[in-house]
C-alpha cells in the first residue's frame, strides 16, 4: 500500500503527460497499489478564478471510487477576497488541506496572514518549492525556485503550523534542512530526492516519521518515486512508515 501526498490534476500548460487525464492516472496508481493521493490542481498556478478551480477539484475526488483521492485547495493571496477561497476550501469542500506555489503566486506581506487562517482551521499547509527543473522551462516563463531563508522563522513562530514541504530537492540546504527538521511539525516529501541513496540520505536528516511517500504525477514518473523506495534498501517498518503510515498519522490529525 501506498498513500501519494504529492500529486496533480488536469494539464501542465507547456507539454503533455501520460498520465494528465484521470483515467491513466488512476489506472498507473492501480499498478502500483496507490490506494490514496493527495491531490492539488495545476490550474491553481494559472487561473484567475480559485473558486472555479476548487470546485471542480473538490468535485473530481468526490466522484473517483478507484483509487481515493484527496483534495488540497489552491489559494493565491494576489488575487481579491483570496481569504473566501480559503474558507471555502475548509468550511464548503471539507479539505484537510491546501497546497501553495510561492513561485508563482505568493505576495512576501500576506505570507504570514495566510499562514495563520490556515493554522486557524486547522488545515495542512503543502508548499511546492517548484514545479519544473529551470533548464526545460519555456525562455519566456523562467520560475525561479522558492527563496527558503525565512521558512524556518516563519514556522517556528507558528507552532501549531503543520507544513509539507514538496518538490525539495537540493533547494534547501543542509543547514536550512536541520533547522526545519528540528520542528516536530514539518514534513519532506521524496520525489525530487535524486542520486543514489537519496531517500537514504534524507531518512539521515529528518526523523523518519516525517518522511513521506511523494511522486509529483503527471510531471514525474510514478516509477521514479517507486524506484527510489526500492533502492533505498529500508528495513520493512522503515518503508510502510514512509509509503503510508506517516501520512496517516498526519491526515488523521487534520480530519
Amino acid at each position: 500500500m501506498i498513500i501519494d501526498v504529492n500529486a496533480n490534476l488536469s494539464r501542465w500548460p507547456f507539454r503533455r503527460t501520460p498520465c494528465d487525464e484521470l483515467t491513466p492516472l488512476i489506472e498507473k496508481y492501480r499498478t502500483y497499489d496507490v490506494q490514496q493521493a493527495w491531490v492539488g490542481s495545476l490550474d491553481g498556478l494559472f487561473h484567475r478564478d480559485m473558486g472555479g478551480v476548487n470546485h471542480r477539484l473538490a468535485e473530481t475526488c468526490r466522484q473517483e471510487q478507484r483509487v481515493k483521492l484527496v483534495p488540497f485547495g489552491s489559494v493565491n493571496p494576489m488575487l481579491p477576497d483570496w481569504q473566501e477561497d480559503l474558507r471555502r476550501c475548509a468550511e464548503e469542500y471539507r479539505m484537510p488541506g491546501i497546497r501553495l506555489h510561492p513561485n508563482y503566486q505568493l505576495d512576501e506581506p500576506a505570507a504570514g496572514e495566510l499562514l495563520d487562517l490556515a493554522v486557524q482551521r486547522g488545515l495542512i499547509v503543502q508548499l511546492a518549492l517548484r514545479m519544473d527543473d529551470i533548464r526545460v522551462q519555456h525562455r519566456l516563463m523562467r520560475i525561479p525556485d522558492v527563496d527558503v531563508k525565512r521558512l524556518a522563522a516563519l514556522v517556528k513562530a507558528r507552532p501549531a503550523l503543520r507544513l509539507v514541504v514538496l518538490n525539495n530537492m537540493s533547494i534547501i540546504q543542509d543547514q536550512q534542512l536541520r533547522a526545519l527538521a528540528a520542528m516536530d511539525r514539518v514534513w519532506f516529501e521524496i520525489c525530487m530526492r535524486e542520486g543514489i541513496g537519496g531517500v537514504t540520505k534524507l531518512v539521515q536528516a529528518v526523523p523518519l516519521s516525517r518522511v513521506l511517500f511523494g511522486s509529483h504525477l503527471p510531471l514525474f514518473s510514478l516509477e521514479s518515486a517507486v524506484f527510489k523506495m526500492r533502492e533505498a534498501g529500508l528495513e520493512v517498518p522503515q518503508r510502510q512508515a514512509i509509503e503510508y503510515e506517516n501520512a496517516q498519522k498526519l491526515l488523521g490529525r487534520a480530519v
